[in-house]
């Protein structure tokens, strides 16, 4: 069986963070290890508390099963501040993880800060190179590049712009942007759209983890990256339609969809 990590803040309504990736793992067949780098007091309305680890006991969490039983592919999530992030990195070298999927999460749907300015220097400067694919949303790809994203065209100048900036291959999503849900896949040479129909509906808590996760696990599976951002779409987009239209905010989505 294949086996994924996933190193992310816990989501207490199970919307997002660790929750939701290990459901999206389990539904990719793919068993799933888990490293907390934060617990998160949330719901569908927003975050009310947030308590981080401490960065030795996010690195031996990740030690402790990734020199046991290994792991295929990485997802990295919530890293909240520069000690935790320095810390993922060191285990990232050290243990040479591979097909890592990095989520810069940033800001909550809800519009809480997630990650100070000390951990978004530290995200690219030693991160960025070391991530298989990056998956940042509009809003985080103008925090890391300080250009303005409203358009299609803009981000593929966003992912450009990443990879100048170190990182192998970025996916930027276009979630936010009006129209038709676009994100757009460049390697440095070659840039492909993904392009679905919107899903209308308020229930999209945990879109950004859940198809980081996808990707993940999708990897770890044996697909090439093209192939598992497709299966990754295609599958955020049924769990989008299927959501259980649970909360009062921005509920979670089905993460075992049929």
């Amino acid at each position: 069986m294949k086996v994924a990590l996933t190193i992310a803040g816990s989501d207490s309504s199970g919307g997002a963070g660790i929750q939701a990736d290990l459901k999206t793992f389990a539904a990719h067949g793919v068993f799933g290890l888990s490293a907390l780098t934060a617990v998160t007091a949330q719901n569908t309305r927003g975050v009310a508390d947030v308590a981080v680890m401490r960065p030795a006991l996010v690195l031996a969490q990740i030690e402790a099963v990734v020199t046991d039983m290994g792991a295929d592919a990485t997802k990295i999530g919530m890293l909240a501040n520069a000690p935790v992030a320095r810390a993922v990195a060191d285990a990232i070298e050290r243990h040479a993880l591979r097909h890592v999927v990095l989520d810069p999460v940033m800001i909550s749907t809800s519009g809480a800060r997630l990650l100070d300015d000390d951990a978004v220097a530290v995200l690219r400067g030693r991160l960025l190179p070391l991530a298989s694919v990056v998956t940042p949303n509009v809003f985080e790809a103008e925090a890391l590049t300080g250009q303005r994203v409203a358009t299609v065209a803009d981000l593929g100048r966003a992912a450009r712009r990443l990879v100048e900036l170190g990182a192998r291959t970025v996916l930027v999503k276009g979630g936010h942007l009006d129209g038709p849900a676009v994100d757009v896949l460049f390697d440095g040479r070659v840039a492909i759209e993904f392009a679905t129909d919107r899903v209308p509906g308020r229930h999209t808590h945990g879109t950004g983890c859940t198809l980081s996760a996808a990707i993940a696990a999708n990897l770890a599976l044996g697909e090439d990256l093209t192939s598992a951002v497709g299966r990754a779409k295609d599958y955020v987009t049924r769990a989008i339609r299927q959501a259980p239209a649970i909360g009062e905010g921005h509920g979670p989505l089905q993460h075992f969809p049929t």
